[in-house]
């Protein structure tokens, strides 16, 4: 792609958030989140595969179903109300069109369906834009709807965790594995939003740095696949002996930084009369961590066989930038006694 077109491109891309952000006006907010889609949708769709191709237009009409219901829902709310105020949102009607709107956006379960099939057609970069930031205007949004249908957050919440861990279990893919770990985090985000909206805040941006990771790492090995992870050892052995920290980490292990915003849900559900909440969603993570220890075993305990093919790629130079990576791995597997700091700061 041109350098110019893609720097307009990510512009817009930074311009649509920019304003859904800064935004208390449904029709700003909507106009964001349209910028937004149609700025990553060249990106998507750069590489001219038919499989690139067919994500694109998946996620393209899945994005504008979502943005014409979010727009259909604030024109009632309006019509009912008199107001176009986000946080104005009383009635319950045009709420409860908009939370499922942007739970489409987002892809909540049961809206999930889209999101491995579209992850599957990227490549790793457009992936873990449409995987991070991408999350960020809708989330915004959420944010905002208070108070919200607290049934519904919750049975969107318990899905998403659950089939985000079921989804996972017999994939081999490796994009739509992270497919489906970015369903049971969202899910996990959602459960609490409306308890502590500041720890929705805290688990999206820890949720970001790991998978800033992993996708890197993957990228790196250029893997694809569960069974191209096992000759990474030979390529970069380091990131290899890493990479199980990081993977465990986004699966919510201590003594890693993933473990924080887990730890710090299920304490508040517990604090908000809800233990049986807390021990599904606890449960729940245990399916996601199968997986997870799956890709740490292929990657770190079985070796391939060394032929020629496997043993030459160490010898060359990799072009790419590791400091990225270095600083997202450090956040990703050390920041979990920081988590009394964090939380001052993110209090009140």
């Amino acid at each position: 792609m041109n350098p110019y077109i893609l720097a307009v491109m990510l512009f817009g891309l930074g311009l649509g958030t920019t304003i859904t952000f800064a935004s208390s006006h449904w029709l700003l907010a909507w106009m964001g989140l349209e910028i937004n889609t149609l700025a990553i949708i060249p990106l998507m769709a750069q590489h001219h595969h038919p499989r690139a191709v067919e994500a694109t237009t998946k996620y393209f009409l899945t994005q504008a179903t979502a943005a014409a219901m979010l727009l259909f829902a604030s024109t009632t709310n309006a019509w009912l109300t008199g107001q176009w105020d986000i946080q104005q949102m009383t009635h319950p009607v045009p709420t409860t069109m908009i939370t499922l709107a942007l739970a489409l956006k987002i892809g909540l379960a049961p809206m999930h369906s889209w999101l491995p099939e579209v992850l599957q057609g990227l490549d790793l970069t457009t992936g873990l834009i449409l995987s991070t930031w991408q999350k960020l205007a809708p989330f915004a949004l959420f944010l905002q709807l208070q108070p919200n249908n607290p049934t519904l957050l919750i049975i969107l919440g318990v899905s998403s965790t659950l089939i985000g861990g079921w989804g996972g279990l017999n994939q081999t893919q490796l994009r739509k594995i992270l497919a489906y770990s970015s369903i049971a985090h969202l899910g996990w985000m959602t459960l609490i939003v409306q308890f502590a909206p500041s720890l929705t805040l805290l688990t999206l941006l820890t949720y970001f740095v790991m998978t800033f990771s992993t996708f890197l790492v993957f990228k790196i090995n250029k893997a694809t696949n569960v069974n191209s992870l096992a000759i990474s050892w030979t390529k970069t052995p380091i990131i290899t002996s890493l990479t199980p920290l990081v993977l465990l980490s986004l699966g919510g292990l201590p003594p890693l930084t993933g473990f924080m915003p887990k730890w710090l849900i299920l304490q508040e559900l517990t604090k908000q009369d809800l233990p049986l909440l807390a021990t599904v969603a606890a449960l729940t993570a245990l399916l996601s961590l199968y997986f997870y220890l799956r890709l740490s075993y292929a990657m770190a305990l079985t070796m391939f066989p060394n032929n020629l093919a496997g043993t030459t790629p160490w010898r060359f130079h990799s072009p790419q930038l590791t400091l990225p990576l270095a600083i997202s791995t450090s956040a990703t597997i050390l920041l979990l006694p920081l988590t009394p700091t964090i939380l001052a700061l993110l209090t009140p």
